[in-house]
């Protein structure tokens, strides 16, 4: 039959401390907490039989002393990762450095930052010519979405539309404008 390994029963071998425990001559194994540690340092340890830590662990409470809110962010699944770490972060990457915007005909110095330069002058554009006039009617960048699209449209079509003028057709243009950028927008490849 295997044993288990010492390493993690979490009795200390040769401990030569007696058990804290008042009345208890017992040999003290096992380091508990005596006081919680705080910014002075890591606490004070007491060490206990095996009895003993028993009943420390059954009735140690790790939340004594915490309000709720220090309790939820204790327990929040994301805790200490409400930042991003600085190779995460926007802008967080080095940058590349000065030098590797000058003229290099061999290019010897800066080929490795060229590549990243080219690759972001031929990304592909996210809108073709006519989806970037349709957007330009609804008054939107290129950085929306089909939901904001969507929501401008009909905001525009309340405003423009005869009926809500009192029959007055001034605003047929903007409107037959508004109608048309949205049958281009709401196929449009990047809404997919």
């Amino acid at each position: 039959m295997a044993s288990r390994h010492p390493k993690f029963h979490g009795r200390v071998e040769g401990a030569a401390a007696h058990c804290a425990a008042p009345g208890c001559g017992a040999p003290g194994e096992f380091k508990a907490p005596l006081t919680a540690p705080s910014f002075d340092g890591p606490g004070e340890w007491q060490w206990l039989c095996l009895d003993h830590v028993r009943q420390h662990n059954a009735r140690y409470n790790y939340f004594a002393g915490m309000s709720t809110e220090e309790i939820e962010a204790a327990q929040s699944p994301i805790a200490g990762w409400e930042r991003a770490t600085r190779a995460f972060a926007p802008g967080g990457a080095d940058p590349a450095p000065a030098w590797s915007d000058f003229s290099d005909p061999l290019d010897a110095i800066a080929g490795r930052f060229g590549v990243r330069r080219q690759a972001a002058q031929s990304a592909p554009a996210r809108f073709n010519p006519a989806e970037h006039r349709a957007l330009h009617v609804l008054g939107l960048g290129d950085d929306t979405d089909l939901h904001a699209v969507r929501q401008r449209y009909s905001e525009l079509v309340r405003r423009y539309h005869p009926d809500r003028n009192g029959g007055d057709r001034k605003h047929e243009s903007k409107l037959a404008q508004v109608l048309e950028a949205w049958q281009v927008l709401k196929v449009a490849p990047a809404f997919a």
